[in-house]
């Protein structure tokens, strides 16, 4: 069976270029043309050059004045916009040979093993799927993305511990997890409510809180997304708003222990509730300020702070002081053998056997 192979030209010619030779043969200048159409002669000059399409009305009119029928010059229109849409397409292939390097950066083969993109051999391939992931025509103009210019204006550290692409990669995903995510419209007394609530929590299991812990706060107006740790990224959370409705809590197990989850969760709690619908704040990045205030917020959250300043001026932190001071403010008790190894009350390597680690799935 014979195969018909249409043969394309590169060259992008606009219709156009055929009116200025039709008309040539029938002895017209194009404001003659003009007159005869009934339009003025500035709004026919863009369709010479080829920056103005023609319409099928201005083909029947076409067909009127000077006998081309009008489905020639819908044809060369349309082999004239196919062409340079060809032109483009070449371009962007070039494109991704050029954005090859970015694969790595933007950590592919994280976001393949989260199962947030397909795995591909070829080079091209991931590029296309990175592209298709971040919802752009090019890797570059992820920077352009209001949502990941947090993770370009402060991602770049100078120990190369950070970078901003692998950071907009993990913010990425958490954007992704959060679009499936059921949520309430955002309620600030509610959320406030719930704090005591959430407090609770710290006493009980993953396994047991896990749910529970995700249903409270998205009946808040909260989506609480907890991904993986991406390398290159140093981060343990960010809060950004999808729309005035739903706010979203990243959080990552980084160091697996309860007390910084439980940390980085009242951190987070505390963007949302103290700075409202901003850009994306990422935590240690940027304003201090904002930074300090979120901390604060989390340290009187999980313990009060006059508990806390009494409990210090005692100055007894033995295990079972530890114990029973954490079970009368009703937090787990490593969340205390924390905060006094931040403040230095403790050695970083003393009672760790009160601190737990917590194990969570990545396909959760």
């Amino acid at each position: 069976m014979a195969i018909n192979r249409a043969i394309h030209s590169n060259l992008a010619i606009p219709p156009g270029e055929y009116l200025e030779e039709v008309l040539d043969e029938l002895g017209m200048t194009k404001d003659e043309l003009a007159r005869r159409m009934g339009r003025p002669a500035t709004k026919l000059s863009p369709i010479f050059k080829g920056e103005k399409a023609i319409t099928p009305e201005t083909a029947l009119q076409l067909e009127q004045v000077v006998g081309v029928p009008a489905h020639i010059w819908l044809g060369l229109e349309t082999e004239y916009r196919l062409t340079l849409a060809r032109q483009e397409n070449e371009l962007c292939e070039e494109d991704l040979g050029e954005e090859r390097e970015l694969v790595k950066k933007f950590q592919y083969s994280e976001l393949v093993k989260a199962g947030m993109i397909e795995k591909y051999t070829k080079p091209i391939d991931r590029v296309r799927e990175l592209r298709k992931a971040f919802g752009v025509m090019s890797l570059r103009n992820v920077t352009e993305s209001p949502r990941y210019q947090a993770a370009f204006r402060y991602g770049r550290s100078a120990v190369g511990e950070r970078t901003p692409e692998a950071v907009a990669a993990w913010l990425r995903m958490g954007e992704l997890l959060a679009q499936r995510s059921n949520c309430a419209s955002f309620n600030e007394d509610k959320l406030r409510g719930a704090l005591k609530d959430l407090r609770t929590m710290t006493l009980q299991e993953p396994d047991d809180f896990r749910d529970q812990l995700q249903i409270k706060l998205a009946e808040c107006g909260v989506a609480l997304v907890v991904c993986p740790h991406f390398p290159k990224t140093k981060a343990h959370g960010a809060t950004f708003w999808m729309g005035r409705d739903k706010a979203v809590l990243m959080l990552t197990l980084r160091f697996k222990w309860a007390d910084i989850f439980w940390f980085s969760l009242f951190h987070e709690i505390g963007h949302i509730l103290l700075h409202g619908r901003q850009a994306v704040i990422l935590e240690d990045y940027g304003d201090n300020e904002k930074e300090e205030q979120a901390d604060r917020f989390a340290s009187n959250t999980l313990i009060p702070s006059d508990a806390y300043e009494h409990f210090i001026q005692m100055g007894e932190f033995r295990e079972n002081d530890i114990e029973v001071f954490a079970k009368r403010v009703g937090v787990d008790r490593g969340i205390v053998v924390g905060r006094l190894q931040h403040d230095g009350k403790l050695e970083k390597s003393w009672l760790n056997n009160l601190r737990s680690r917590y194990v969570w799935s990545e396909t959760d």
